[in-house]
C-alpha cells in the first residue's frame, strides 16, 4: 500500500493554518513591479489564496504546477516560434486551465518588455500579469510571499493559542459544557448545539448576530427533529468520525456533527455545529479542542467519577448502614472512600480546611472560579472528596499532609488546620478537630496540625477571639485612667488564680483578708456576674489570659488598699 500524498493539477499543498490571499500579496509588492493585466480575479482577490510561487521556462509547466500558484517566467519559451499569437495564447489558456492566479513576466535578459501577444492574451482569458522589472529578481518575490505566509501562520497559532485557552477556562468553570460551547461560538461565526445519548439537547449557543433560525440561541435544537437524522447516523457508527449535513437555514449550509465517545467507545454524546461555509484550518483546530474538552466533560460526568457518585448514593440513601459498613474490616465501602483519595486500599485518612490568609480577598465560588478552584485542592491533596465552603474549604485526604504540601497552600494565599489520623467512621470527629483550630490559624497567621498542638481553651480561642471575649467580658474593668478600678481587676486576677481562695490570694496579692473580699465583691458588682458560680469564674479566668500583662501588673496603691 503506498502512502504518498496524491500529485497532480488538482492536489493541494501541504495544508498551513494561515494563508495568503491574492490581495495580500499585491498590496506587499514593492516598488517596481507593475500590474498590467487586472485579470478576473481582481475583484475577489480579498479571496483568492495564492497557494505558491513558480518559476519556469517551459513551454508548457502546467504538469508540474498546482493550483493557485503565481508563475514567474522571464520569456525563454516565447523566443522565435513560440513567440507568435497562437502560440502565447495556447500557453495562456493552459495556465487559466491549471488554475494559475497570476503571471509574473520579468524584464530581461530575453525582453526589454512584456509583449504586446501575451498581453492581448491574458485580457482575452482574463489571467492576472505583472510586469517585474530587472531590478526586482523573482527570488525577492518568493521570499516574500514566504514571508506572508509565516506572518499568516503566527496569526493562526495566536488565534488557536486564545482560544484555546478560553475554551479552557470555560472547561474548568461552574458550567463546563455551557461555556465551552459559549466560548466556541465568540470564537467562530457558528451555532453550536451539545445532544445527550439521548439526543436531546443539554445546550446551545451561537454566535452573536446570526439570524433567527436553528442557529439562533433560543431555536438551535430546539426541533429535535430537526437534528435527528444527523444525530442517529452519529450514534449508530463507532470510532473517531463526523457526519455532514446541509440544512435551509441561514448560516447552515455546511453542518457537523462529531460524537462524543466513552473510554469504551459507548456513545455519551454529540456536538453539532451550524457554519454559512466550510471551516479553515484554524476554525478545525478550534473545534477539534472543543471536541475534546466535552467528551472529557462528558467522560467525567457519566463515569470518570465513579467512585464519588456511588458513595455519595450510599450514604444519601441508607446513611447508617454506609457509615457502620467504613468500620468493619474490607467491603465496597471502604473500597469506594479508598478510590475517591487515589489509594488501592484503605488508609488513616485527614481531614484539611482551608482558611484564606487575607480575609479580605473574595472567594474564588463569587468570582465564578469556583471550579477551577476546586481542581486545585483535588490535585494537591491528591482526593476527589474537596468541599468548598464560606470560611474556605475542606479535604479529606490520605496524605500526611507534608511542609511542601503546607508550603504550595500557602503561596497560593491559604492557611490550613489539619486533623490528626483518622479512621472513617472518625471523620466527623477529626473535622470538628479541624474546625476548632481555625480560630487560631487566623490568630497566629500560620498553617497549624491538631497533632502538634498542645490542646487548651486558650489555645483553641485563639488570640483573635481570646481578645474579644476579654473585652466583651472585661469592659467595665478596662478603664485606662481609673486606678481604683484597675486595683479591682489585678485583685480579681489574683483571686480567680488562686481558686477563690481568700486567704491564699491575700497572700498572694500582700492584701488583707478583707481587702480581698472587698475588692472582688466590687469587681462583682461592677461586671454584674455572680462570683460564686463556678462556670462564671472559669470564664472570667480565660478571658483574663487574653489582656496584656501590664494591666495586671501590682502597683504600689494595691498593698494600702
Amino acid at each position: 500500500m503506498s502512502l504518498a500524498a496524491p500529485v497532480g493539477r488538482d492536489a493541494a499543498l501541504p495544508t498551513s493554518l494561515g494563508r495568503v490571499t491574492l490581495a495580500d500579496f499585491l498590496a506587499a509588492l514593492p516598488a517596481g513591479p507593475e500590474l498590467v493585466v487586472d485579470g478576473a480575479l481582481l475583484a475577489s482577490a480579498a479571496d483568492t489564496t495564492v497557494g505558491w510561487m513558480e518559476p519556469s521556462e517551459l513551454e508548457d509547466p502546467t504538469p508540474y504546477l498546482l493550483a493557485g500558484e503565481v508563475l514567474l517566467t522571464a520569456g525563454l519559451q516565447f523566443i522565435g516560434d513560440g513567440g507568435s499569437p497562437e502560440r502565447i495564447d495556447a500557453y495562456v489558456q493552459r495556465l487559466v486551465e491549471a488554475s494559475v492566479c497570476a503571471l509574473g513576466f520579468g524584464i530581461r535578459p530575453y525582453f526589454d518588455d512584456v509583449p504586446d501577444a501575451l498581453v492581448d492574451a491574458c485580457r482575452r482569458h482574463g489571467l492576472m500579469l505583472l510586469r517585474v522589472p530587472e531590478s526586482v529578481p523573482f527570488a525577492a518575490l518568493g521570499m516574500l510571499y514566504a514571508r506572508l505566509l509565516e506572518t499568516q501562520n503566527m496569526r493562526a497559532l495566536r488565534r488557536i493559542s486564545d482560544a484555546t485557552r478560553a475554551l479552557l477556562r470555560g472547561a474548568l468553570s461552574d458550567q463546563p459544557e455551557g461555556q465551552v460551547l459559549e466560548v466556541l461560538a465568540r470564537h467562530m461565526p457558528l451555532w453550536a448545539v451539545l445532544a445527550g445519548s439521548d439526543g436531546r439537547p443539554r445546550h446551545r449557543a451561537a454566535a452573536p448576530g446570526l439570524v433567527p433560525g436553528i442557529g439562533a440561541p433560543a431555536a438551535a435544537g430546539a426541533d429535535p427533529g430537526r437534528l435527528r437524522p444527523l444525530l442517529d447516523k452519529l450514534f449508530a457508527g463507532s470510532g473517531p468520525r463526523i457526519e455532514v449535513d446541509s440544512f435551509d437555514e441561514p448560516h447552515s449550509a455546511v453542518v457537523t456533527g462529531y460524537p462524543l465517545r466513552s473510554a469504551r467507545d459507548a456513545n455519551i454524546g454529540a456536538l453539532v455545529i451550524g457554519m454559512a461555509e466550510q471551516p479553515g484550518p484554524v476554525e478545525r483546530n478550534i473545534v477539534e479542542v472543543a471536541v475534546g474538552l466535552l467528551e472529557a466533560l462528558g467522560r467525567q460526568r457519566t463515569g470518570g467519577a465513579l467512585a464519588p457518585g456511588q458513595l455519595a448514593t450510599a450514604l444519601l440513601l441508607h446513611p447508617q448502614t454506609a457509615v457502620a459498613a467504613l468500620g468493619r474490616g474490607g467491603g465496597p465501602a471502604k473500597d469506594l472512600l479508598a478510590q475517591c483519595t487515589s489509594s488501592s486500599r484503605a488508609a488513616a485518612l485527614r481531614v484539611v480546611q482551608g482558611i484564606r490568609a487575607d480575609a479580605s480577598a473574595p472567594a474564588r465560588a463569587a468570582t465564578g472560579e469556583s471550579g477551577r478552584e476546586l481542581l486545585q485542592w483535588r490535585r494537591i491533596f491528591d482526593t476527589k472528596l474537596v468541599e468548598l465552603t464560606d470560611f474556605g474549604f475542606s479535604a479529606i485526604t490520605r496524605l500526611k499532609v507534608d511542609d511542601a504540601v503546607i508550603a504550595e497552600a500557602e503561596r497560593n494565599g491559604w492557611l490550613l488546620a489539619i486533623s490528626d489520623a483518622a479512621e472513617p467512621t472518625e471523620l466527623a470527629a477529626a473535622h470538628q478537630r479541624a474546625t476548632a483550630m481555625r480560630a487560631q490559624v487566623r490568630s497566629s497567621g500560620r498553617s497549624i496540625r491538631v497533632d502538634a498542638v498542645a490542646v487548651s481553651v486558650a489555645g483553641l480561642l485563639g488570640r483573635e477571639a481570646g481578645t474579644l471575649l476579654a473585652q466583651q467580658l472585661l469592659a467595665p474593668l478596662l478603664e485606662p485612667d481609673d486606678e481604683k478600678v484597675r486595683a479591682v481587676l489585678r485583685v480579681l486576677n489574683g483571686w480567680l488564680e488562686e481558686n477563690g481562695s481568700w486567704d491564699a490570694a491575700a497572700k498572694a496579692l500582700s492584701l488583707h483578708r478583707n481587702s480581698v473580699r472587698r475588692l472582688v465583691g466590687q469587681a462583682g458588682e461592677l461586671l454584674g456576674k455572680d462570683l460564686a458560680d463556678a462556670g462564671t469564674r472559669a470564664e472570667l479566668l480565660i478571658a483574663m489570659r487574653f489582656l496584656d500583662p501590664s494591666m495586671l501588673a501590682p502597683a504600689a496603691a494595691d498593698h494600702s488598699a
